[in-house]
């Protein structure tokens, strides 16, 4: 993840000085829009995963076989329904609706189709990817993910050499990557589970089981898409494509911090289903509490010191920095650490399978954001006020999520509060007034400031994570497994 941080983070910069503030906004308008249609496959993925996992903690080869077959089967004729639709209504919106310069109209259409035959490689690999995370074969997603990195730098390479239109030509090998992506997955899999395997058989129960997972999910993930993407067309309606390229810079960062985190939690993702499945729910708390705090804690490790030297690492980063790029960034990082608490709650109403009040209540406040949005810019507002928005649903959201996932599974807001919130909420006030304080009292010394700011950030965070935010047990297995690794240097 360090390695792929460093590529990410020189890549994205390489890509925003070759293609320009305008073209990188261009492309990340139009690719970004295809997600729209997500909410169908978004949907149907949840449920794939649970079930994938469920089975083999089950260990009945032949149900894991219909499973996967059933999966498959789901989700190439969701791929083919999302395609149909986004070159009809999909493509009428982005030609008339969309605010893109006429010179660059051609390419944003190339950018488009490219965008669409990569969502359908990704929708057709969810199965794979899910039996893996179910094996919990961790290797093969780091293995994958840096070559996809290493080939990510080679595009930026080629992309700084060649003279055909440099945008179309980031769009078509993005696309032959995560084609390669789904052939390693694809070999992978059937090299080294025996259930994903596709047999054109078709179980009429299993699917409406997965369909029914799946139809209250759609609620959900429409929110979701409509937040997400929704947010990104109407700062183009309101603002033009530079505001969209402020938006993406601030959704780089956000993706290469939410990588440490997710690959975390990925790895408990499945015990938490694996503890529901064998009925062990005193597990399935701690493993929920567990991820929600510790998740967390490593976030706001990574995440506090760019939100503290966000102006100086993007123009050290970037050179060319957007407008409102900063307080995007600082505001979509505060997003991603309440999600981050939220996402094992998700993953435990999944795991249920009582999804109807969960996606009702939670996607219904999603779905807020939006309309919610639109007035305020309507009335005037400012780019940065549409963050504002999402985070203040964001925590209402995770407030709804904990009422109704300790009810599905059996504890108690009060539990949840003591064991996740209350250390979460002290580590961040604490580290983050010290932090502030600090980098008001350091001198200015440009590079050198930064990297005190930096340093010093990291200490304090980590020292209120010691002191307030683990309990005295946790402290003590921390200090051994210190002390171990200690050892095992100096020997």
């Amino acid at each position: 993840m360090i390695f792929i941080l460093c590529v990410g983070l020189y890549t994205s910069r390489i890509v925003l000085n070759t293609l320009g503030v305008e073209d990188y906004g261009v492309y990340n308008v139009v690719g970004g829009f295809v997600a729209f249609f997500s909410f169908l496959n978004g949907a149907m993925a949840t449920a794939t995963q649970r079930f994938i996992t469920f089975e083999l903690a089950r260990g009945n080869i032949d149900r894991q076989i219909a499973t996967f077959s059933t999966a498959a089967i789901i989700h190439f004729t969701i791929a083919l329904l999302i395609v149909i639709i986004a070159e009809t209504i999909g493509l009428w919106f982005v030609c008339h609706k969309l605010v893109i310069p006429e010179e660059r109209f051609s390419a944003a259409i190339w950018v488009y189709q490219f965008s669409i035959l990569t969502m359908f490689v990704s929708i057709v690999s969810i199965p794979y990817n899910a039996a893996i995370i179910a094996h919990e074969k961790m290797s093969a997603f780091a293995y994958i993910s840096i070559l996809d990195a290493v080939l990510k730098l080679i595009i930026v390479f080629l992309l700084t050499i060649v003279s055909f239109d440099k945008l179309i030509f980031y769009a078509a090998l993005l696309f032959s990557i995560s084609l390669l992506d789904r052939l390693i997955y694809g070999v992978y899999c059937k090299r080294h589970f025996r259930e994903t395997q596709i047999k054109l058989t078709f179980d009429k129960k299993l699917f409406r089981e997965m369909t029914n997972i799946a139809g209250w999910s759609l609620f959900g993930n429409i929110a979701g898409v409509f937040y997400t993407q929704g947010l990104n067309v109407i700062l183009n309606m309101f603002f033009g494509p530079v505001v969209n390229a402020a938006r993406a810079i601030a959704v780089t960062i956000q993706g290469v911090v939410t990588g440490f985190v997710s690959n975390f939690q990925m790895a408990l993702n499945p015990q938490i289903t694996k503890s529901y499945a064998v009925g062990d729910l005193n597990r399935m708390h701690t493993l929920i509490f567990a991820s929600s705090k510790y998740s967390f804690f490593l976030l706001l490790l990574i995440a506090l010191p760019i939100m503290v030297e966000t102006q100086a690492i993007l123009t050290l980063w970037l050179k060319i920095v957007p407008d409102h790029t900063v307080w995007f960034s600082r505001l979509m990082l505060c997003i991603l650490l309440i999600d981050t608490l939220s996402n094992p709650l998700m993953i435990s109403a999944q795991t249920v399978g009582r999804v109807k009040v969960y996606q009702s209540v939670v996607g219904g406040l999603l779905l807020l954001i939006l309309p919610i949005a639109y007035v305020v810019l309507k009335l005037g507002g400012n780019p940065e006020m549409v963050f504002i928005v999402h985070l203040i649903v964001a925590v209402a959201a995770l407030v709804c999520r904990v009422l109704i996932v300790g009810r599905m599974v059996s504890f108690s807001f009060l539990s949840y509060a003591h064991k996740v919130l209350m250390p979460a909420i002290s580590v961040f006030v604490l580290a983050s007034s010290i932090s502030v304080v600090l980098f008001h009292i350091v001198p200015s010394g440009g590079i050198l400031k930064t990297i005190i700011v930096i340093v010093s950030t990291l200490a304090i965070t980590g020292t209120a994570i010691f002191i307030v935010g683990i309990n005295t047990t946790e402290r003590h297995l921390l200090l051994s497994k210190i002390t171990r690794i200690s050892h095992k240097i100096h020997e």
